[in-house]
Protein backbone atom coordinates (compact mmCIF):
# COMPACT_ATOMS: atom_id res chain seq x y z
CA UNK A 1 0.00 0.00 0.00
CA UNK A 2 1.41 3.40 -0.93
CA UNK A 3 0.18 6.67 0.46
CA UNK A 4 1.30 10.14 -0.52
CA UNK A 5 1.45 12.35 2.54
CA UNK A 6 2.40 15.81 3.65
CA UNK A 7 2.41 16.67 7.31
CA UNK A 8 1.71 14.52 10.35
CA UNK A 9 1.69 10.74 10.21
CA UNK A 10 2.06 8.10 12.88
CA UNK A 11 5.16 5.89 12.93
CA UNK A 12 4.01 3.79 15.89
CA UNK A 13 1.59 4.27 18.77
CA UNK A 14 4.34 6.08 20.73
CA UNK A 15 5.91 8.18 17.96
CA UNK A 16 4.61 10.80 15.57
CA UNK A 17 6.34 12.74 12.82
CA UNK A 18 5.02 16.30 12.60
CA UNK A 19 7.47 18.39 10.56
CA UNK A 20 7.24 22.15 10.59
CA UNK A 21 8.94 24.33 7.96
CA UNK A 22 12.53 24.88 8.98
CA UNK A 23 12.55 22.09 11.59
CA UNK A 24 15.27 19.52 11.40
CA UNK A 25 13.96 16.14 10.28
CA UNK A 26 14.23 13.68 13.22
CA UNK A 27 14.31 10.78 10.75
CA UNK A 28 17.52 12.00 9.10
CA UNK A 29 21.01 11.98 10.54
CA UNK A 30 22.99 15.18 10.26
CA UNK A 31 21.51 18.45 9.06
CA UNK A 32 18.36 17.43 7.22
CA UNK A 33 15.73 20.13 6.80
CA UNK A 34 12.11 19.59 5.79
CA UNK A 35 11.37 21.53 2.61
CA UNK A 36 7.74 20.43 2.33
CA UNK A 37 8.52 17.83 -0.36
CA UNK A 38 5.76 15.24 -0.66
CA UNK A 39 6.79 11.75 0.33
CA UNK A 40 5.49 8.29 -0.48
CA UNK A 41 5.29 5.86 2.40
CA UNK A 42 5.01 2.15 1.63
CA UNK A 43 3.88 -0.12 4.43
CA UNK A 44 2.39 -3.56 4.57
CA UNK A 45 0.14 -4.92 7.27
CA UNK A 46 1.39 -8.12 8.85
CA UNK A 47 -0.92 -11.08 8.32
CA UNK A 48 -1.27 -11.59 12.10
CA UNK A 49 -0.81 -9.20 14.93
CA UNK A 50 -3.86 -6.98 14.61
CA UNK A 51 -2.74 -4.15 12.36
CA UNK A 52 0.96 -3.98 13.16
CA UNK A 53 2.79 -2.28 10.31
CA UNK A 54 6.12 -3.35 8.96
CA UNK A 55 8.84 -0.74 8.85
CA UNK A 56 7.73 2.09 6.52
CA UNK A 57 9.75 2.79 3.42
CA UNK A 58 9.97 6.50 2.62
CA UNK A 59 10.56 7.56 -0.97
CA UNK A 60 10.79 11.17 -2.05
CA UNK A 61 9.21 12.14 -5.33
CA UNK A 62 10.90 14.60 -7.61
CA UNK A 63 8.69 17.64 -8.26
CA UNK A 64 7.79 18.07 -11.94
CA UNK A 65 8.57 14.49 -12.87
CA UNK A 66 5.85 12.51 -14.63
CA UNK A 67 4.64 9.39 -12.92
CA UNK A 68 4.60 5.99 -14.62
CA UNK A 69 0.83 6.35 -15.06
CA UNK A 70 1.23 9.64 -16.96
CA UNK A 71 3.85 8.09 -19.26
CA UNK A 72 1.55 5.15 -20.12
CA UNK A 73 -1.34 7.53 -20.70
CA UNK A 74 0.60 9.64 -23.19
CA UNK A 75 1.58 6.75 -25.47
CA UNK A 76 0.02 6.85 -28.90
CA UNK A 77 -2.64 4.27 -29.61
CA UNK A 78 -2.97 2.80 -33.09
CA UNK A 79 -6.13 4.01 -34.83
CA UNK A 80 -9.00 1.51 -34.93
CA UNK A 81 -10.19 -0.19 -38.14
CA UNK A 82 -13.60 -1.49 -39.17
CA UNK A 83 -14.08 -4.95 -40.65
CA UNK A 84 -16.93 -4.70 -43.16
CA UNK A 85 -19.01 -7.59 -44.44
CA UNK A 86 -20.43 -7.15 -47.98
CA UNK A 87 -23.62 -8.78 -49.21
CA UNK A 88 -23.20 -11.46 -51.87
CA UNK A 89 -25.56 -13.63 -53.88
CA UNK A 90 -23.55 -16.83 -53.35
CA UNK A 91 -23.71 -17.77 -49.67
CA UNK A 92 -26.73 -18.81 -47.65
CA UNK A 93 -27.61 -16.71 -44.62
CA UNK A 94 -27.05 -19.59 -42.19
CA UNK A 95 -23.54 -20.13 -43.57
CA UNK A 96 -22.68 -16.44 -43.14
CA UNK A 97 -23.80 -16.59 -39.49
CA UNK A 98 -21.70 -19.72 -38.88
CA UNK A 99 -18.58 -18.14 -40.42
CA UNK A 100 -18.99 -14.94 -38.39
CA UNK A 101 -19.25 -16.94 -35.17
CA UNK A 102 -16.22 -19.04 -36.12
CA UNK A 103 -13.94 -16.19 -37.23
CA UNK A 104 -14.75 -13.34 -34.83
CA UNK A 105 -13.87 -14.02 -31.18
CA UNK A 106 -16.80 -13.56 -28.81
CA UNK A 107 -19.37 -13.28 -31.60
CA UNK A 108 -22.79 -14.40 -30.35
CA UNK A 109 -25.53 -15.93 -32.45
CA UNK A 110 -27.73 -12.84 -32.05
CA UNK A 111 -24.93 -10.46 -33.13
CA UNK A 112 -24.01 -12.65 -36.10
CA UNK A 113 -27.65 -12.78 -37.27
CA UNK A 114 -27.99 -9.00 -36.94
CA UNK A 115 -24.77 -8.38 -38.90
CA UNK A 116 -25.82 -10.85 -41.61
CA UNK A 117 -29.25 -9.20 -41.95
CA UNK A 118 -27.79 -5.70 -42.07
CA UNK A 119 -25.38 -6.76 -44.84
CA UNK A 120 -28.24 -8.49 -46.70
CA UNK A 121 -30.59 -5.49 -46.60
CA UNK A 122 -28.11 -2.57 -46.74
CA UNK A 123 -25.34 -4.11 -48.85
CA UNK A 124 -22.73 -4.01 -46.06
CA UNK A 125 -22.36 -4.20 -42.28
CA UNK A 126 -19.67 -3.44 -39.73
CA UNK A 127 -18.56 -6.73 -38.19
CA UNK A 128 -16.04 -5.49 -35.60
CA UNK A 129 -13.86 -2.49 -34.81
CA UNK A 130 -10.33 -3.42 -33.74
CA UNK A 131 -6.63 -2.77 -34.40
CA UNK A 132 -5.36 -2.78 -37.97
CA UNK A 133 -3.50 -6.08 -37.58
CA UNK A 134 -6.55 -7.82 -36.12
CA UNK A 135 -8.83 -6.28 -38.76
CA UNK A 136 -6.59 -7.57 -41.55
CA UNK A 137 -6.56 -11.04 -39.99
CA UNK A 138 -10.36 -11.15 -39.56
CA UNK A 139 -10.87 -9.90 -43.12
CA UNK A 140 -8.57 -12.59 -44.54
CA UNK A 141 -10.35 -15.30 -42.54
CA UNK A 142 -13.76 -14.13 -43.75
CA UNK A 143 -12.48 -14.12 -47.34
CA UNK A 144 -10.91 -17.54 -46.81
CA UNK A 145 -14.37 -18.84 -45.92
CA UNK A 146 -15.91 -17.38 -49.08
CA UNK A 147 -17.37 -14.14 -47.70
CA UNK A 148 -16.73 -10.74 -49.24
CA UNK A 149 -15.16 -8.35 -46.72
CA UNK A 150 -12.94 -5.30 -46.47
CA UNK A 151 -11.39 -3.03 -43.85
CA UNK A 152 -11.31 0.74 -43.45
CA UNK A 153 -10.11 3.18 -40.80
CA UNK A 154 -12.75 3.84 -38.17
CA UNK A 155 -12.87 7.63 -37.95
CA UNK A 156 -14.07 8.99 -34.64
CA UNK A 157 -12.80 6.10 -32.48
CA UNK A 158 -14.52 2.94 -31.30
Amino acid sequence: METAICGRFALSPNHAFNPKPGDKNPLCKGSCVNHGTPMVVSATVASKGGGVLDRPVIERTTPGRESEFDLRKSRKVAPPYRVILHNDNFNKREYVVQVLMKVIPGMTLDNAVNIMQEAHYNGLAVVIICSQADAEEHCMQLRGNGLMSSIEPASGGC
